[in-house]
């Protein structure tokens, strides 16, 4: 009892000490309104890859329509076969504004996942045909992604003003219903934990991590790293990307910061919420959508490994579930360290918690958040052990992810 408590508290000091501030929730974009103008903005082409996401595109294409950008700007929406009128919606949207092609797309090719076979697609409608000039930058973000009206111009100013080739922010997930209140922000806090911005950001480290939800690319960078095609099978494509990219020049990833603004609330009355500028209208109801969500890459992160598999349960229970049990139900010096472990997790939790305006006390109840993570990592191999991994709106994906593993500094 002892040395689980002695280890669990090492673990602790070596996650708020040594892992790159991750659980600070500081990596965040609200530096970019200070950030100069590039001298001559880019034209920017945005591709939004869309199956059966009636009830979020038009708020989507709306959106990046309504960009104060003031460079050249296209938007190209692949509607990926839908049967809902994806493509009807995301028109209408557009009022007839000429910028916008809806594309339909076709069967995905061999060896593709649905998501990257719908962006190359767009892709290839995207760049040059003829005399058209290709685009100096390149945007993919997904068909539930709602844009502030700067969003795009911040992207560009960050990408110029620092020389990236990638620029990526995590979007603001929704965190509305309680199974979203108690299991969403626990989703960010892990993601930040494997892929600290503040190493993935310095150009001397290894760690390479993008959020795909909104992504932009200097298009010859993206080139001279061979696009798409060499992580056309990658179910956790935006950190693959963001691997490709480094390996051309810097990249940053950082999330999306909340501004307070005013609006009508029920009854007509003035209400504040808190607006990103990138933000997420996916609604996870209850429990079983954010299970899916996990579980669809989950396995794929530990390469496909039974060996990852165990280490990873084994560690996970060493660092989250040992605190509480030791603290709770053994005594003396383990108990007492237990308690610290325990307090250490609920104060690294705890910045992650306010930006998503929830008490730190919630930060107590991390062992069994991650628990039921656990358990969506477990129904991950499951799923693919039956043939069923990498489930994408009805399709399994390819299994070329082998060999990915954690990311190292």
């Amino acid at each position: 009892m002892l040395w689980f408590g002695v280890a669990a508290c090492l673990a602790w000091l070596v996650l708020l000490f040594g892992r790159g501030w991750f659980w600070l929730a500081r990596d965040d974009d609200r530096d970019a309104a200070r950030l100069p103008d590039p001298p001559a903005w880019p034209s920017v082409t945005a591709v939004v890859p869309a199956r059966d996401e009636a009830e979020t595109i038009g708020a989507t294409v709306a959106s990046l329509l309504a960009q104060d950008y003031p460079g050249e700007f296209r938007l190209v929406v692949v509607d990926d076969r839908s049967t809902d009128g994806t493509g009807e919606v995301a028109r209408a949207a557009a009022a007839g504004d000429p910028r916008l092609t809806v594309l339909r797309g076709g069967p995905r090719a061999p060896g593709w996942t649905g998501k990257l076979w719908a962006l190359e697609q767009g892709l290839r409608e995207a760049l040059p045909r003829g005399g058209d000039a290709a685009p100096d930058h390149l945007l993919f973000t997904d068909a539930d992604i709602r844009h502030a009206p700067d969003s795009l111009r911040m992207l560009v100013r960050r990408a110029a003003a620092e020389r990236r080739v990638l620029v990526s922010l995590m979007a603001r997930l929704r965190c509305e219903s309680p199974a979203e209140r108690w299991l969403i922000p626990a989703f960010i806090f892990f993601f930040q934990m494997l892929y600290p911005f503040r190493w993935s950001n310095d150009p001397r480290a290894r760690t390479a991590a993008a959020a795909g939800g909104c992504v932009l690319l200097e298009r010859a960078a993206f080139e001279a790293a061979g696009g798409l095609a060499p992580i056309r099978g990658a179910l956790i494509d935006d950190c693959a990307l963001a691997r490709r990219m480094k390996r051309v020049g810097p990249i940053w990833t950082g999330l999306s910061a909340s501004d307070e603004r005013q609006g009508a609330g029920p009854g007509g009355l003035d209400r504040s919420r808190r607006v990103a500028r990138v933000e997420s209208l996916r609604p996870y109801e209850t429990v079983g959508p954010i299970r899916r969500m996990v579980a669809r890459t989950a396995y794929a992160q530990l390469g496909y490994l039974v060996a990852a598999l165990i280490g990873m349960i084994a560690a996970l229970a060493l660092v989250f579930l040992a605190p509480p049990l030791l603290a709770l139900f053994a005594g003396g010096t383990a108990a007492l360290l237990g308690a610290v472990a325990w307090l250490a997790m609920a104060v690294a939790f705890a910045p992650t918690l306010r930006r998503f305006r929830l008490s730190p006390l919630r930060g107590l109840a991390l062992p069994g958040i991650a628990a039921a993570y656990m358990a969506f990592t477990l129904d991950s191999a499951l799923a693919e052990w039956r043939g069923r991994g990498g489930m994408w709106k009805g399709e399994a994906g390819p299994r070329t992810d082998t060999g990915a593993g954690p990311p190292l500094h």
